[in-house]
């Protein structure tokens, strides 16, 4: 297995070995793919925007808890108007002032000043649980809110090591195809040569030409290809595309193919399984909640104030100013017993809606275990292809070599056609970019593989 290893990194370095560093690159700066996830995490406004949630569900739970302070609330009016009453009772309307005493015969619309001070305080001395439920439900959110930022986080990390290991990939194919230019150019320079000679027909330079047209073409293309990725890549990061390049070392590193690793599934530390879990727990909460709600609550009540009037207790009316002052003073505290009569049904009801969507968020999770589950073995399958076909491709890659070799030495000598030459050469190429392609499937299954089973940041910083 060693020396498995040993000769794919030497065949994949020949690929790299002969191109330098484009020149689009000269004034880049090299990122390592751990470093350009960093620089996600403090870039992206999307995660901001996570952040700034967490935020706001934190500031929720210190808002639940000063919610259980007591009521304390204080009062001052002054009035003037006139005061006529009649024994009995009524249901307020709101906007109705009250008038106390001033029980006569007749109406009298002579004005009268009064005033009245209250300060009242209330506060729920036991409500069976409501602050704990309150509390819990509060704290939950800001659990979720804590999981859909690491889930983000992690999906960018997953988007970015998939653009990472695609620039990889058409950076090796350029070393193909600048090889494949060389080699071209090597032929046509050769059949130059033998046509002025008058060994070779003209016909065989400019096929050759046309070919060699043909693979700057694809070079160019694969440029091109390489300047969309760093696009993609600079939205993740903020990295201006014409300064971000990866980095040199990790694409060498990627070029020894470690061993696979044995990704065991971690359900507990999984972002992509845990905000679907934490989701869950919101009605879990929130079923605690709408039973503690509808309990019978038992307050704490007192009060005091003053008043003043310009009517006397006789039913005198003094002088307006009289009424400005305090007279009477009086003070209360209670406790009082509220419950709901209708609680039983509102709960029931309340209850019902509740337990469906927490079936509902059941059934959500099970989805997520069942994909992600799904994904792990198709990232197994691709695993046991991409590395049953890299025990092939040195070989073919090797042969195609010497093959090529072989080619251009009997197409000087005059044995074979142009043709010949040419499909030897598309069949080294075409080995080339077969082992790169098919190197880069065997880092996208074990990123799936990692990302499916909770291991991606494990298997990220082994690409160093």
């Amino acid at each position: 297995m060693f020396s498995f290893y040993i000769r794919k990194r030497y065949f994949i370095l020949i690929i790299l070995s002969s191109i330098n560093a484009p020149s689009i690159l000269a004034q880049t700066k090299n990122y390592s793919l751990l470093s350009l996830i960093d620089s996600a995490k403090n870039y992206l406004p999307l995660l901001m925007q996570k952040k700034a949630l967490i935020d706001a569900s934190k500031a929720s739970v210190a808002d639940t808890k000063h919610s259980f302070l007591p009521q304390l609330k204080f009062g001052e009016q002054l009035d003037i108007g006139s005061a006529n009453s009649v024994a009995g009772s009524f249901f307020t309307f709101g906007m109705t002032p009250s008038t106390s005493g001033s029980i006569r015969n007749d109406n009298n619309f002579q004005p009268a000043t009064s005033n009245v001070a209250v300060l009242y305080s209330e506060y729920e001395l036991f409500n069976f649980g409501l602050r704990d439920a309150k509390l819990t439900n509060a704290q939950a959110y800001v659990k979720l809110a804590e999981t859909d930022l690491k889930k983000e986080e992690y999906f960018i990390a997953l988007n970015i090591a998939k653009l990472y290991f695609s620039i990889f990939k058409n950076q090796s194919r350029l070393s193909a195809d600048k090889q494949n230019i060389e080699r071209y150019q090597n032929i046509y320079t050769v059949i130059q040569a033998l046509t002025l000679s008058g060994i070779k027909a003209g016909a065989d330079s400019s096929l050759a030409k046309a070919e060699l047209s043909k693979t700057k073409i694809s070079y160019n293309q694969t440029q091109g290809t390489i300047n969309q990725l760093k696009e993609q890549l600079a939205y993740f990061t903020g990295i201006p595309a014409k300064v971000l390049a990866i980095d040199t070392v990790s694409i060498n590193s990627v070029t020894s193919t470690p061993a696979a690793i044995n990704f065991t599934p971690d359900t507990l530390n999984n972002p992509l399984i845990d905000y679907y879990s934490k989701k869950k727990d919101i009605f879990l909460a929130n079923q605690a909640l709408i039973k503690k709600s509808y309990l019978p609550k038992i307050i704490l009540a007192g009060s005091s104030w003053a008043r003043g009037s310009s009517i006397q207790y006789s039913d005198q009316y003094k002088a307006l100013s009289a009424g400005l002052g305090y007279q009477r003073f009086n003070y209360a505290i209670g406790l009082a017993f509220t419950y709901n009569l209708f609680n039983g049904v509102y709960k029931k009801d309340k209850l019902a809606i509740n337990n469906f969507q927490l079936m509902a968020s059941d059934y959500d999770l099970q989805q997520q275990k069942l994909a992600l589950a799904s994904s792990a073995m198709q990232a197994d399958n691709a695993l046991q292809t991409t590395m049953a076909n890299l025990t092939e491709l040195p070989v073919q890659l090797q042969s195609a070599t010497d093959t090529y070799q072989q080619k251009l030495a009997q197409y000087k000598a005059g044995l074979i056609s142009l043709i010949d030459l040419t499909n030897a050469s598309f069949v080294l190429y075409r080995s080339q970019t077969d082992y790169i392609e098919t190197l880069n499937d065997w880092y996208l299954a074990q990123l799936d593989k990692a990302a499916s089973t909770g291991n991606l940041i494990q298997f990220l910083q082994t690409i160093k």
